[in-house]
């Protein structure tokens, strides 16, 4: 087979191999710089990578070496790495962005089909970002692509859940590689800081302006479902992201007791303020199961007393005029706190839990559901 026969089929074979960031073919990304085909068979890739000493440039060796190594004619394989110039690399983040040069909001888009869910809580500590975590790798699981948005400003915990506290996104000039595990794509201010202990102080337009970045600048890419970790209350993150993301869904998350579901209430009272429909409600640390030493018999204890996220549920769904659905209730559970501690979600550390299947459950929920305009802001100002 001549050099030009075998030409092609090299760049076929080039095609499917995706940066392991931007996952996207090197081709379509203008990564392949040249290819030359001596007599012999010998091919000569030279590949761009988008940064000086990419982490993953090993990655994209053995990649690169493997597929052109696998089409029939070729006797061997000789790789060269470079880097991309400036403008080359402002050229592959427009093409990224679509062929707009300027950031935006893709989720705002119309037509955009990623479910975009703010997880939200009236107050902390009722397990919000562990809920938020579980689901989004229950969401995986089920064969979605998924984002995770770190928005808890000050109190970022994402990243230690899923074992990726040291772990730093790409930057592209200024666009934004996400972490990627497996199917999920996170993100966090957490990852973005100069050490583990610095402290994040933002108010108004800079807290603003940080939330924007993160939803514009970053290459989310085709996501079924965008998940954000929001702080707990109704402060400027809240208010912020009615903004940002106008036609985004709420899922309150709360515990049983009375006190905290009056609180919770707010958070969902607050979303339909700012035009957000509020999906459902899910009671975390529902109940403890534990086996009695005396009868051998398994108990249900309401360690934080009963119902609240019922009452949650039906409170809302008087005051907002559609239904909300309590989606589920999960077991409080020490694996599900130990799982976390060690960066791997209940749900694929130990599915057959029973917290494991509640949020399973919830995620049946979440994946089974059609869009409905009803609560929903449109976008549309009418015309008197």
């Amino acid at each position: 087979m001549s050099d030009h026969e075998l030409l092609p089929a090299v760049m076929a074979a080039l095609a499917t191999v995706n940066d392991p960031e931007i996952r996207r073919p090197i081709t379509d990304l203008d990564m392949v710089e040249s290819v030359d085909i001596d007599e012999a068979g010998q091919v000569s890739v030279s590949v761009l990578l988008t940064i000086a000493g990419c982490p993953l440039s090993a990655s994209i060796r053995e990649l690169v070496t493997a597929a052109v190594s696998a089409v029939p004619g070729v006797t061997g394989v000789s790789l060269t790495l470079g880097v991309m110039t400036e403008e080359q690399r402002k050229a592959m983040q427009t093409k990224l962005r679509g062929g707009r040069p300027e950031p935006r909001i893709v989720f705002n888009e119309p037509g955009n089909p990623t479910q975009v869910i703010l997880v939200a809580s009236g107050k902390g500590g009722v397990g919000k970002s562990s809920v938020t975590v579980n689901l989004a790798s229950a969401l995986a699981a089920r064969g979605h692509k998924v984002g995770l948005l770190d928005a808890d400003i000050y109190g970022h915990s994402i990243p230690s859940m899923l074992g990726l506290q040291d772990a730093a996104p790409t930057t592209v000039d200024e666009t934004i590689m996400p972490v990627s595990l497996g199917d999920i794509r996170v993100i966090s201010v957490g990852m973005l800081k100069q050490s583990r202990d610095q402290v994040i102080a933002l108010r108004g337009p800079m807290l603003h302006k940080l939330l924007e970045q993160l939803l514009a600048d970053v290459f989310w890419g085709d996501v079924d479902f965008l998940l954000l970790d929001l702080p707990p209350g109704t402060g400027d993150v809240a208010l912020s992201l009615g903004q940002l993301l106008p036609s985004a869904e709420v899922l309150v998350v709360t515990t049983p007791q009375h006190a905290a579901a009056e609180v919770a209430e707010r958070a969902g009272t607050m979303a339909s303020m700012l035009e957000q429909r509020v999906i459902g409600v899910v009671e975390n640390m529902a109940y403890l199961e534990t086996t009695c030493p005396h009868c051998d018999t398994v108990h249900r204890v309401d360690v934080f007393g009963s119902g609240g996220g019922a009452a949650v549920a039906q409170a809302l769904t008087r005051r907002l005029g559609y239904e909300v659905p309590l989606l589920g209730q999960i077991p409080l559970d020490p694996g599900l706190r130990a799982a976390s501690d060690v960066g791997l979600p209940l749900v694929s550390a130990d599915a057959e839990r029973a917290a494991s299947q509640a949020l399973n459950d919830v995620a049946d929920a979440l994946s089974a559901r059609e869009k409905d305009l009803v609560g929903k802001s449109l976008g549309i100002t009418p015309v008197q």
